[in-house]
């Protein structure tokens, strides 16, 4: 037997707003009922009143039509009410979680950066609360009015049984044609978005090269081809949709000859002709608004599909123990790892120890594995093989919130967030001012924030604002350092630094080193690893050397020599008489 599949988050949060859907059907009930209080005051004044010439009689009823249909409206507003703070309650509960798991996927590079997640929350919530859902409470209410009909005559009420079975084929014919439409159209208008977000973030270069056009162009195609498929689809619900208004009000005033001609007949009252024709709009509406909102419908099925398949595909962390603070010990242990999607490992074999407060410097060329190592180290990207440990434990052991104050992390790529300086150096959480200027007084930036206008208060953006790149990378080195980390990773932290912030860093890996904290650092620049104690070099993902920074560059120092020496005697004994073939003279 097939194991039953765990309810998603998403699942379980409807699950829990069941109470207030049953309330909403609840009072759906009365409302249908109220429904029929128009059809019955015609079928009272048609058929009572004018026969009785009743003045009160007319008054009453009047009275009574109007009381009850301001408990309908009152009705109608409670139960629209209660969907809204469905929909509210719904994205409540689920919000937290899936900006969680919508953080994880763009880490762990299942889907890319995108926050259409958080798009498809808000069109399943829009969806909760409309006008759309109602059809769905009312329908299942039709028979009441069809019922009403077949009490006046089964004639009336077989005509209307017909005339709901072609709408519902109408319905379900506007299914068919425009499901697999509308969700090629939905994937790609979610991709046209993320091309432009992307392009957006990188406009400066865009505009500076005159790219504009070109990547304009890919943008183009994709928003083309959604526009195309999304009218094919809408042209092919709207004549369905024009196909049921139109049926719809000709079977209303078609009852109205099969209601005269009953009357003419002897088996109809005048006031049940219009009674009937109003029942048979009411009982007729819901499919006609299911029809007139499906779009709305399958958009919003498309989202819950989507946010199902996300929470299924991130399963919510699991809150572990809490662990004893680290103190800085890192060891590495049979490693093997990939970019998050790539298959085959960049990085293999990896093996080496580093005691608390050592620093270590990782040098290598490009695409040896320098960053993908660094990412490993902090536990960002999994490793496929292997273990990397802090203190003796799994650093995926710890939990994230309370392990990351401990940790100082400087990408290659600077990415700020938007907000003052303050709050980015704080991380975001509660700004403390006197470790936010420690922060900044080791990355040697308090000074340079202090001549702001505004100075610890100067907002930023992610992409601009009024700092430089070489402010920018230092205001992320005052982030990395802020709380004093005991284990610290930067990664190429002079890339953008003029003189006076090589300086600045220098001082602040030499703070570092007094305080006793676990250092990597990454660079192609030797001024920066001159006061590490050690060096690791990656080669084609494997540590090709590891060991005391002297020991290692007079490695170094050997190796092209050898090389040299190596091509020389290849060269020689390739020429004839050389040294190899003088010996063999003698």
């Amino acid at each position: 037997m097939a194991k039953q599949q765990e309810a998603t988050d998403l699942q379980r949060a409807l699950k829990a707003c069941k109470g207030s859907f049953l309330s909403v059907g609840f009072f759906s009930m009365f409302v249908n009922l109220l429904m029929l209080v128009p059809p019955m005051y015609m079928l009272q004044v048609y058929d009572r009143v004018l026969s009785s010439q009743s003045e009160d009689t007319l008054l009453m009823l009047t009275l009574l039509v109007i009381f009850l249909f301001m408990v309908m409206g009152g009705l109608e507003l409670v139960r629209s009410r209660i969907l809204v703070r469905v929909g509210n309650r719904l994205d409540t509960m689920i919000n937290h979680r899936l900006y969680s798991a919508m953080f994880r996927r763009s880490i762990v590079g299942q889907g890319g950066q995108s926050a259409q997640p958080l798009s498809d929350l808000t069109t399943l919530r829009q969806f909760l609360t409309g006008n759309s859902l109602f059809a769905f409470f009312d329908a299942p209410w039709a028979p009441i009015y069809i019922g009403v009909m077949f009490l006046f005559h089964p004639w009336l009420g077989m005509f209307a049984i017909g005339a709901g079975i072609i709408l519902i084929i109408l319905a379900i014919a506007n299914e068919k044609s425009t499901q697999k439409l509308l969700s090629e159209a939905n994937s790609e208008h979610i991709q046209a978005q993320n091309l432009a977000n992307s392009n957006l973030r990188n406009a400066e270069v865009l505009h500076a090269m005159g790219m504009l056009p070109g990547i304009m162009g890919r943008w183009s195609k994709r928003h083309h081809e959604f526009l195309s498929k999304q009218s094919q689809a809408s042209d092919r619900a709207g004549a369905l949709t024009n196909t049921s208004k139109v049926f719809r009000m000709m079977a209303q005033s078609l009852v109205l000859g099969l209601a005269a001609y009953l009357v003419l007949q002897g088996e109809l009252t005048p006031g049940m002709v219009i009674a009937g024709s109003i029942l048979m709009g009411r009982a007729l509406a819901p499919i006609d608004q299911m029809i007139g909102g499906w779009k709305s419908f399958v958009g919003a099925r498309g989202a819950y599909g989507r946010l199902n398949e996300l929470l299924q595909q991130i399963p919510a962390e699991q809150r572990r123990m809490s662990l004893p603070a680290p103190r800085g010990d890192i060891s590495v242990e049979g490693v093997a790892a990939a970019p998050p999607g790539a298959r085959m490992a960049t990085i293999r074999g990896i093996n080496f120890e580093v005691p608390k407060g050592e620093h270590v410097g990782i040098i290598g060329p490009s695409a040896a594995g320098k960053s993908t190592l660094a990412r490993v180290l902090l536990g960002v990207w999994p490793s496929q093989v292997g273990d990397v440990r802090l203190d003796g434990g799994d650093i995926n052991q710890y939990n994230r919130d309370e392990i990351g104050p401990y940790i100082g992390y400087l990408p290659q790529d600077i990415e700020l967030f938007d907000g003052t300086i303050s709050e980015n150096i704080a991380r975001f959480g509660e700004v403390d001012p006197q470790k936010v200027v420690d922060a900044a007084k080791k990355a040697g930036m308090h000074e340079m924030i202090l001549e702001l206008s505004n100075g610890y208060d100067t907002v930023i953006s992610s992409t601009s604002g009024a700092l430089s790149g070489g402010q920018r990378q230092r205001v992320g080195l005052a982030r990395a350092l802020y709380g004093n980390p005991v284990f610290v990773v930067l990664d190429e932290p002079n890339a953008n630094l003029d003189d006076a912030g090589e300086r600045a860093l220098s001082q602040a890996i030499a703070q570092l080193k007094a305080e006793g904290t676990t250092l990597f650092v990454i660079s192609h620049r030797t001024s920066v690893l001159k006061n590490m104690d050690k060096l690791l070099v990656m080669k084609e993902g494997q540590v090709s050397m590891f060991g005391p920074r002297d020991q290692v560059l007079a490695q170094f120092a050997k190796k092209p020599r050898a090389q040299v020496s190596q091509q020389n005697s290849a060269r020689l004994s390739a020429i004839p008489g050389g040294r190899d073939g003088g010996e063999k003279n003698e």
